[in-house]
């Protein structure tokens, strides 16, 4: 999924700061544009105030897709899935980034900055763009997701 024309939105809290600030620089330096949601710094801050613009633009078609960083991943990934279009993944390894993309056609990577060195986030985040959907069988369950 290597983008030229989208882009990719990323937000992470105070926790996640320097991790999203690296993957920024990693993905610009790949020619992939991002659009930073925030936060700015690692002063304390709420992560809803960020993970929801970031939803809002991967639903609007405005970002191909998305990544969020805090410490755990959780309280992101809990944030991002409340939006209807959305389907946060929270990885902690390469191949549940891969089954993430796959199986669940996740459109946005959710990273636990305090539980994984830098060089592993940049693996999953390319494992993440680059594996397609599988469509099929796993088509069926996706639109179940959706509440009714």
């Amino acid at each position: 999924m290597t983008q030229t024309t989208k882009k990719i939105a990323i937000c992470s809290d105070h926790a996640g700061y320097e991790l999203k600030q690296e993957l920024i620089a990693y993905l610009n330096d790949k020619g992939i544009a991002t659009e930073d949601f925030g936060t700015h710094s690692t002063e304390s801050c709420d992560y809803p105030d960020f993970a929801h613009p970031c939803a809002s633009a991967v639903e609007s078609g405005e970002c191909c897709c998305g990544i969020g960083i805090c410490g755990t991943g959780n309280g992101m990934a809990m944030t991002l899935n409340k939006h209807q279009g959305i389907r946060a993944a929270l990885c902690w390894d390469v191949e549940i980034a891969k089954l993430a993309r796959g199986h669940n056609n996740a459109n946005i990577l959710v990273l636990p900055a305090r539980f994984i060195p830098a060089s592993l986030a940049k693996e999953m985040v390319d494992a993440f763009l680059d594996t397609p959907f599988d469509g099929g069988r796993h088509e069926r369950r996706i639109e179940k997701i959706p509440c009714r």
